[in-house]
């Protein structure tokens, strides 16, 4: 009945809203008429009508009055009343640009201020069928901020438009790669095994982190070639990209070496493992620190092969505007 309570606010903010317009509600007797409200509501049909969930459901009319216009008409219409509470919703939701939010999604989501990063989570709740913690975890992590330092300002414009769109391995990548949900420490010390084993325990909040697509097939996948033994830490596929995506963890600081092992990874995978039909390998390196410069010079411009770093605790909000400023002037250059 999610859609219903979500109409059903929608409705009493533009009650609320409409009143306000006519000219009868001034500030104060506005007030006082949204606690005069709230009291009758909660008289007659119990909790959720607080003076301060009023004040939300006025705000989520204006807000979004231009996305559900469709919903206004459609109760205006006389018959629609005649109706049963679940045929009412049914009815309703197909007019929903995001028919899977909750009103708790969109209690959070009217506190994100940036229009297009709001859109953003938007669509990708809605597309993925995010819960409410995880959409805050998705927004406590800075997906949007690190997707948005990773394109160029036309797939910027895309993710508040149309969300993540994965056509291209590079649509793929992070950096960083946020991982607290591991509950490691970062003043620690840990082994890649243990990091390994970490990922492997919370697989499934890691294969969010990773994004769309991702399908988990292996952890320390062998492969023998020239009678040596080889390991690949992860090994997923992508179902939206088609191709394997292999990933190496390293602790430390990235070596050319660790670019070359994965170099070698991901070619042994081009030419023995994938099909005529699937697209070319993709290796990712997670690694505490790096070198951009080193990285670019190793490895080839059209090349596979990515280094993220990753962090085990969530940034803070003043860490990733500072990035994404610094991108910004970067990418002015």
């Amino acid at each position: 009945m999610n859609t219903l309570q979500v109409i059903t606010n929608f409705e009493i903010g533009r009650i609320i809203v409409e009143n306000e317009q006519s000219g009868k509600i001034k500030a104060e007797y506005g007030k006082n008429t949204l606690i005069e409200l709230s009291k009758n509501l909660t008289e007659e049909f119990g909790r959720g009508f607080s003076k301060s969930n009023l004040e939300y459901m006025r705000r989520f009319f204006i807000d979004y009055k231009n996305e559900f216009a469709g919903i206004s008409q459609t109760l205006s219409g006389e018959s629609v009343y005649s109706k049963s509470p679940t045929a009412i919703a049914q009815t309703l939701s197909g007019q929903f640009i995001l028919p899977n939010l909750s009103w708790s999604h969109y209690v959070f989501l009217m506190g994100i201020k940036n229009r297009d990063e709001r859109s953003f989570y938007e669509i990708e709740s809605g597309d993925n069928n995010w819960s409410l913690s995880e959409l805050k975890r998705q927004f406590n992590s800075g997906l949007y901020e690190r997707l948005v330092m990773s394109k160029d300002k036309t797939g910027v414009l895309e993710l508040s438009q149309n969300g993540q769109i994965v056509q291209k391995p590079e649509d793929l990548i992070k950096d960083p790669f946020v991982l607290e949900f591991l509950g490691l420490d970062e003043k620690e010390r840990y082994s890649e095994s243990e990091l390994e084993s970490a990922i492997i325990d919370k697989l499934e909040h890691f294969l969010l982190e990773l994004g769309k697509g991702f399908l988990f097939e292996a952890r320390q996948k062998r492969f023998t070639f020239d009678s040596e033994n080889y390991y690949v830490d992860l090994v997923f596929y992508n179902r939206l990209l088609r191709c394997y995506v292999l990933i190496d963890l390293k602790i430390g600081k990235l070596s050319h070496e660790n670019l070359g092992q994965m170099q070698m990874y991901v070619n042994y995978y081009d030419r023995h493992v994938k099909l005529d039909d699937e697209r070319p390998t993709i290796g990712i390196i997670l690694c505490k620190t790096k070198n951009d410069a080193l990285v670019k010079l190793t490895l080839p411009e059209d090349g596979n092969v990515y280094a993220s770093r990753y962090q085990l605790y969530l940034p803070s909000k003043e860490e990733l505007r500072d990035n994404l400023i610094k991108w910004s002037e970067e990418s002015k250059r």
